[in-house]
């Protein structure tokens, strides 16, 4: 394996330390490893800092370098990388480099974007190959890099198998009088991450939705305009394309944790063999802990203005520039005006202005990368029955699996997901319940009074 390093800020890598926001690690990286690395423990930390690095700039025309890192430490919504070059190492052309782009998993586009990639490709062995390095160069490197298995990701979180103990467990967790929680199943706990939809990658860590988000927005309403009528916000329409199972960048939670425990046992059951299941996927339930003045409402302003995000094109998207956002306490009305002055943020204005005609030009930089807990309006049986609400992710968010200083996050591992079922079915959790529509009553009804072989009458 290797670590990929693209930038395009020029002369970047004539320091021997950068910044780069965590929404851009492990872009371009195959879900395998993505997954390894999405919580950075020391060992992890560890065996990044043990891999070979090739420091690249967006674009084509100059010179990679061959390093490795020295320290990787995480700063808020940024990692610190430190580095350094090895010695006798040439500068490599990005043509000669492009020439074997396909053996170093380098793909057709991921020059254009800042990020960095774990590659699971042999970079030392692939340049000496191409004599892009001599014999001796690749020989020392190569003595010098520890080789390191994918660390395993560790869980010390309680792990329960009945309705009872996972109600002693959600009762176990402190609560404060300012802080509210919500919860979310998973059923498939080393899988699903805590991404929206509109989010997720491939298994070869290319974004799925990500590029034509406001394509999918207008062709949903283009298809469906009438089930939209009633909305006054383009939160409303978001959350009714979330509905339809549309990607969107809106994460359901719930505060229900049985509705949160449902969802984390209704799939992935593993093999029957008899009455029980064997191989199932583990699930778990995420506990949300947040602050109640955080949490927002279908009508606030930065609801308006992460949302209306869905409605710029990514050629928009990408060119809005945050160096702003660091700017000092006393130049904060100057910075916000340098920043609402952007052509695509005067775009995402005007479509705000549409819902909300009073709207002022003062966007706050940090807002439109920002997660927010929303509480939407109750528009369907759905959304009701499910004790509904959403974290809404603005441009670049990512929320780390252990949690915020503004989100707290705690977790309870499912198993036995069968079993579990069958006391929330007494509980009147069931699909019938959750998904309150007639077609999934008839469905849940006929299933429960199935004809079977076991109810059969014995001959006498």
């Amino acid at each position: 394996m290797y670590n990929l390093f693209v930038t395009a800020e020029i002369g970047a890598w004539n320091k021997n330390f950068y910044e780069i926001d965590k929404s851009r690690f492990l872009e371009y990286t195959s879900e395998k490893i993505s997954s390894s690395f999405s919580k950075l423990t020391r060992t992890k930390t560890s065996t990044l800092k043990s891999l070979p690095c090739l420091f690249a700039y967006e674009g084509s025309t100059h010179h990679v370098r061959i390093g490795k890192l020295t320290s990787v430490k995480e700063r808020g919504r940024n990692l610190l990388i430190e580095f350094e070059f090895h010695e006798g190492a040439p500068e490599i052309p990005f043509a000669e480099i492009e020439k074997i782009a396909p053996l170093l998993d380098i793909r057709k586009w991921e020059m254009n974007r800042t990020h960095w990639a774990v590659k699971d490709e042999d970079l030392i062995s692939r340049l000496k190959e191409s004599n892009l390095i001599n014999a001796n160069l690749a020989d020392k490197l190569t003595s010098n890099t520890t080789i390191h298995q994918l660390p395993r990701t560790r869980t010390t979180s309680p792990r329960v198998t009945t309705v009872q103990e996972f109600i002693k467990e959600v009762f176990k967790e402190s609560r404060e009088p300012n802080r509210e929680t919500f919860y979310r199943g998973h059923s498939d706990k080393a899988r699903y991450k805590l991404e929206p939809s509109l989010f997720r990658r491939d298994s070869e860590g290319n974004y799925i939705y990500l590029d034509n988000e406001h394509i999918l927005y207008r062709e949903m309403l283009v298809s469906n305009s009438a089930d939209f009528e009633s909305d006054e916000y383009t939160l409303d329409r978001l959350v009714r394309m979330q509905h339809y199972s549309l990607p969107t960048r809106l994460l359901d939670i719930t505060s229900n944790p049985l509705i949160a425990l449902y969802f984390s046992c209704k799939s992935k059951f593993g093999k029957k063999e008899g009455s029980t299941y064997t191989g199932e996927d583990e699930g778990e339930v995420i506990l949300f802990s947040i602050q109640k003045e955080s949490i927002k409402y279908f009508d606030s302003d930065t609801a308006s203005c992460i949302s209306n995000l869905a409605r710029l094109p990514k050629s928009e998207k990408i060119n809005i520039k945050f160096d702003t956002d660091e700017a000092d306490e006393a130049d904060e009305k100057i910075e916000i005006k340098k920043f609402n002055d952007q052509s695509p943020v005067k775009r995402l204005i005007h479509l705000i202005r549409e819902e909300k005609s009073f709207f002022e030009d003062k966007i706050k930089p940090g807002d439109l990368r920002s997660i927010i807990c929303v509480k939407g309006k109750k528009s369907n049986a759905r959304i009701s029955s499910q004790s509904g609400a959403f974290l809404l992710f603005g441009i670049d968010a990512v929320l780390d699996e252990k949690g915020t200083p503004e989100i707290h996050v705690s977790r309870i591992a499912i198993a036995d997901k069968a079993k579990i079922l069958e006391e929330l079915d007494l509980l009147n959790i069931n699909e019938s319940t959750v998904f309150p529509y007639i077609e999934n009553s008839a469905k849940y009804v006929a299933q429960k009074h199935s004809f079977s072989k076991s109810k059969q009458p014995t001959a006498k």
